[in-house]
């Protein structure tokens, strides 16, 4: 069931997911146990997934007509990255001089878990929100009722006072993921495949934060140049932004999803990279033709959107 779930969004729109996985410390005291408590518990990611799609499912034919998550069940994603190494530095001839220098390897390889939680009170929240604001508010506003849409503030506000200051350690986009995010990896960075039945069910790329942040400094200052008037660096800019909210340790995850399996081989952070490279020397047509790859791979994405 595992793999057939994950795979099967049959009819459900392509989502892809940007997410920063913090170090425990990071995250208030009073926080730090349940997160743990709840990484502890999870098998696997593909686990995770599951569990989230079926509770999704759950929520929209539940009795009662509220389609919010409560919380009770929140869902913590776990990864590791290596951790530094301890400076202990024993001095020549003692007994431990040559355990250290044994041990030498596995320091240099000790790994440190990091943790992403879900949040899903807090994102429904927002995204009902937005949906709000848009142009389907009107209907938003007969699917979601209004009491439905107090009783889940009164769960946000529990959490804002319970936990404090809030960082939303995920952003989520359906059919096609944001230009913006790929200008945060590179071609060497980190990859996991995850296939299933000669199916790509998923991609996930990883970045340490710094690295992160360095490459969309460097893109919001080169399109501020180039290209003053484009919607990405508005984008970049609202990212870097974001980014710059976590614990200097962070990793960054871009999780492609099930759209994977449509553009997987996929070059996007080559080509945003080329294209602002391009942009910043003056090379509108090497700038042109980043963006028609880019336009090629991702517009038939898009457009299922609107597919019947």
């Amino acid at each position: 069931m595992t793999g057939n779930l994950y795979r099967g969004q049959a009819g459900l729109p392509f989502s892809s997911t940007l997410r920063v996985y913090e170090p425990l410390e990071a995250f208030p005291e009073g926080q730090r146990e349940a997160i743990r408590a709840a990484g502890a518990r999870t098998a696997s990611r593909a686990a995770v997934e599951n569990a989230e799609l079926l509770a999704s499912l759950g929520r929209i034919t539940r009795a009662g007509g509220d389609p919010f998550p409560t919380g009770r069940t929140d869902l913590v994603r776990v990864t590791s990255a290596p951790g530094v190494p301890p400076r202990r530095t024993p001095r020549a001839g003692t007994p431990d001089a040559g355990a250290a220098a044994g041990t030498g390897a596995e320091a240099s390889a000790e790994r440190v878990l990091l943790y992403c939680p879900s949040q899903l009170v807090l994102r429904a929240g927002l995204a009902a929100n937005a949906l709000m604001e848009g142009i389907h508010g009107p209907l938003a506003e007969l699917l979601i009722p209004e009491e439905q849409r107090d009783k889940h503030q009164e769960r946000i506000d529990q959490v804002k006072a319970r936990d404090g200051s809030i960082r939303v350690h995920s952003r989520a986009s359906t059919w096609g993921i944001p230009f913006s995010w790929f200008s945060l990896f590179a071609e060497g960075d980190h990859k996991d495949v995850v296939e299933s039945g000669g199916r790509i069910l998923t991609v996930r790329v990883w970045a340490p934060i710094t690295d992160a942040m360095e490459r969309a400094r460097y893109a919001v200052a080169n399109l501020a140049l180039a290209a003053p008037d484009l919607d990405m660096l508005d984008d970049l800019a609202q990212l870097t932004e974001w980014l710059e909210m976590f614990h200097v340790n962070s990793m960054v995850e871009l999780d492609y999803g099930a759209v994977a399996d449509k553009v997987y081989p996929d070059e996007s952070p080559m080509d945003i990279r080329l294209g602002i490279e391009c942009l910043a020397e003056g090379d509108m047509t090497g700038a042109a033709a980043a963006y028609r790859r880019l336009a090629s791979r991702w517009i038939p994405i898009r457009q299922l959107a609107r597919a019947s």
